[in-house]
């Protein structure tokens, strides 16, 4: 297992960013801290979190994500040891959204507090606001950085024109640039990323994090059919996949993890971690057993094998 550089920075992880969207949510506090404590005692130093995790389950009100891991890290004493990133941006409530620039520096400041930490590494504007100017944006990211309070910038749920553009701006006024995009991508929703993100990640050599990097559990060969759907509290958004193609797809990881001595959960995130312009995809656990997925940084696949699960996944046949 070797470090890969973030895209420009000096961030260094390995290719594993533990998704702490289930912080708070379908895992407990204490839960959560044995599975930071498993992830990080095998090597692993990189957490994803946002601000508004995890604001959709009932008696939540956002922030749970990074209050449970500032709690850890306080514990441990290992914030120097982690690369952190956290995201503004998504709508928490009808008062705390969007990207203005007052905005984002009231929000930094919880998000701070609730990390228990003086800095965040790696902040990503979350998902676009079209009513505020890209400058104002990038303006307040130019001051935190500038305060030592983030030390770089990423940005997910952005048009590809609006990320270029943002890019363009950052370069022609002296402003911070986008550093790492963070797209959703998976053996079954491949499109969108390789035809109008990857010539972007590559053109300005961002680092790349996948999210719904399982294709939010798809992928681990859990559901062939709707009497399937129950066994997770994400069932209802798994009915999509479950389509002749999406079973093709789950067919084929089932026989590669088979020639691999594998799962087909290890098979689907070592697929995206041998894609040349990722970095590092994001996944997450519930349970201290479902940490086994970990060992996708250490499964080779041969080229026949990717090109086993290309061809199963591809759109048309």
């Amino acid at each position: 297992m070797k470090k890969r550089k973030l895209g420009p920075t000096d961030l260094e992880v390995y290719p594993f960013a533990f998704g702490g969207n289930v912080f708070g949510w379908t895992a407990n506090e204490n839960t959560s801290f044995e599975l930071l404590d498993q992830y990080t005692e095998l090597g692993f130093n990189f957490i994803d979190t946002a601000d508004v995790y995890s604001a959709w389950v009932p008696g939540n009100k956002g922030g749970e994500s990074e209050t449970i891991i500032g709690k850890w890290m306080h514990q441990k004493g290992t914030r120097d040891k982690l690369v952190i990133a956290t995201k503004v941006g998504a709508e928490i409530d009808s008062t705390h959204k969007g990207l203005k620039k007052s905005y984002i520096l009231s929000e930094v400041e919880e998000s701070l507090k609730r990390l228990q930490t003086d800095y965040i590494d790696l902040y990503f504007t979350h998902f676009d606001d079209p009513d505020t100017p890209i400058e104002e944006v990038l303006d307040a990211y130019q001051q935190l950085i500038k305060e030592g309070k983030i030390r770089y910038i990423g940005v997910s749920n952005m048009s590809p024109e609006r990320i270029v553009k943002s890019l363009e701006i950052s370069k022609s006024n002296n402003l911070p640039s986008y550093s790492v995009l963070q797209p959703e991508y998976n053996l079954y929703d491949r499109q969108p990323y390789e035809k109008d993100y990857e010539p972007i990640a590559e053109k300005y050599q961002l680092g790349v994090m996948t999210y719904y990097s399982l294709a939010s559990g798809f992928l681990t060969g859990k559901y062939h059919s709707e009497a399937d759907l129950n066994k997770s509290k994400r069932g209802d958004s798994l009915k999509k996949y479950l389509n002749d193609r999406g079973l093709r797809i789950i067919k084929t990881l089932e026989d590669v993890a088979a020639r691999n001595t594998a799962t087909p959960a290890q098979v689907a995130i070592a697929w995206v971690i041998q894609r040349p312009s990722i970095t590092t995809p994001i996944a997450s656990a519930s349970k201290l057993g479902q940490l086994d997925i970990l060992k996708a940084v250490d499964l080779n696949l041969s080229q026949d094998d990717i090109n086993d699960l290309d061809i199963a996944s591809k759109v048309t046949l």
